[in-house]
């Protein structure tokens, strides 16, 4: 099972300030832990809304809009992706997770779709194929 750590961005991180150096060794520690542990598939943190843009469809229309994005609570400032074996240990390791943001920081834990989720069908045949190449 796949899992994703979402760290939440904050006024800070939307203002490109870096974390605290002991925030950074606080997560060099966990990251550590996790890639010991043999559980870790990537982590990594994400520049401000300001530098990225957003595409969005509406009635068959798209439309691009270049970042800043003002709802903060809504933009992530980064990501763990881990890979476990249960609900519970997936749990473990994201109530280690330190605090991104010295006081008031929040994540959120997703797990990810597994392509034996979704229906068979031809539709899906190349989404197994990729994952067939990236397996070898």
């Amino acid at each position: 099972m796949r899992f994703m750590i979402i760290v939440k961005a904050t006024d800070d991180s939307e203002a490109d300030a870096l974390p605290d150096p002991s925030i950074f060794e606080a997560m060099a520690d966990y990251h550590k832990k996790l890639a010991d542990a043999g559980v870790l598939l990537d982590a990594s943190g994400l520049h401000p809304s300001s530098r990225g843009w957003r595409i969005q469809w509406e009635d068959g229309e798209k439309r691009v809009t270049d970042g800043p994005f003002t709802e903060t609570k809504e933009l992530i400032a980064g990501y763990t992706l881990i890979q476990v074996d249960s609900v519970e240990e997936a749990r473990e390791w994201a109530d280690r997770f330190p605090n991104p943001h010295m006081e008031n920081g929040e994540i959120e834990i997703r797990r990810l779709r597994e392509l034996d989720e979704f229906p068979d069908g031809p539709h899906m045949e190349g989404f197994r194929e990729i994952q067939m190449s990236d397996d070898q």
